[in-house]
């Protein structure tokens, strides 16, 4: 067939059902493909239960904690638990970030602070933040502060850290160049390492975030009345396994929404980075 024939079928097509069908699955292909991948396995759970490949007493299924979620949704108290638990996490990881990004920057720009706080950094990186709980608890006792400060813990280090490798990290020659027309130390802080080292900086907070989940969780598993990691663990220790399941879903989507919050961020702020990867 000649090829100007062959062409204006083409086009058409592509402008049918179909072609309109192709353009809304790339334009949130970024999104369909994690819920396509999320919805096949909990097909897969519920037939496994549903046939007995799965043990429902260990493993539970899908309908089953979604009805337990229902009835757990409606009652106050879950409610002050998630109020609390998100407490924690939201007053503990920005105290943390607040410091550690100029913590990062100063002790990545100054030499003899990098030299004073480097080892006691990476000794403390290095130590179990749970480790810290009883001697946390005997200063700030069982409350509130308790959870924010191991919130604070973890997520403090890896930002720092991040934020130090990012100002290490900046072109020299940029650095002269800014010099060169004569600006001072804090206009080359604004203006050159602080978006080299943002990057860096997102990384630590992104690393934080699952630092941070994780130590509400299980500081409240010891020192807590209330919050989801005490309703977790209530019920562990009634083997009520669909709220168990239930209630650590809540705080896994409670997790994505901040990891899809924390992009959306860094999305406008690192527009001006090149896209890399392939399509």
């Amino acid at each position: 067939m000649p090829l100007d024939q062959s062409l204006p079928a083409r086009g058409v097509g592509r402008r049918g059902p179909l072609g309109t069908i192709r353009r809304l699955y790339l334009g949130h292909e970024s999104m369909l493909l994690p819920l396509a991948t999320f919805v096949i396995f909990l097909a897969a759970w519920e037939v496994g239960a549903i046939v007995g490949a799965l043990d429902s007493f260990f493993f539970s299924s899908p309908s089953a904690i979604v009805a337990a979620g229902i009835v757990e949704m409606q009652l106050p108290r879950f409610w002050n638990d998630v109020f609390v638990s998100s407490s924690e996490f939201f007053i503990g990881y920005f105290l943390a970030v607040a410091v550690a990004l100029p913590f990062g920057l100063l002790t990545g720009w100054f030499r003899r602070l990098h030299y004073w706080f480097d080892p006691w950094l990476s000794a403390f990186n290095a130590t179990p933040r749970l480790a810290l709980l009883p001697l946390v608890i005997l200063w700030v006792g069982l409350g509130l502060w308790s959870k924010i400060v191991i919130v604070f813990l973890g997520v403090f280090f890896p930002v720092a850290i991040n934020t130090f490798q990012g100002v290490r990290t900046v072109n020299r020659d940029l650095i002269e160049v800014s010099k060169t027309f004569g600006a001072s130390i804090f206009m080359r802080l604004r203006s050159v390492v602080m978006p080299a080292t943002l990057p860096f900086a997102l990384v630590g907070m992104r690393v934080g975030i699952g630092r941070a989940v994780s130590g509400v969780i299980v500081a409240e598993f010891f020192t807590s009345q209330v919050g989801l990691g005490n309703m977790i663990l209530r019920a562990g220790q009634r083997y009520e396994i669909d709220r168990l399941l239930f209630g650590a879903l809540f705080i896994t989507l409670l997790a994505l929404l901040a990891f899809r919050g924390l992009s959306l961020i860094e999305r406008r702020l690192t527009a001006w980075r090149p896209r890399v990867g392939s399509a």
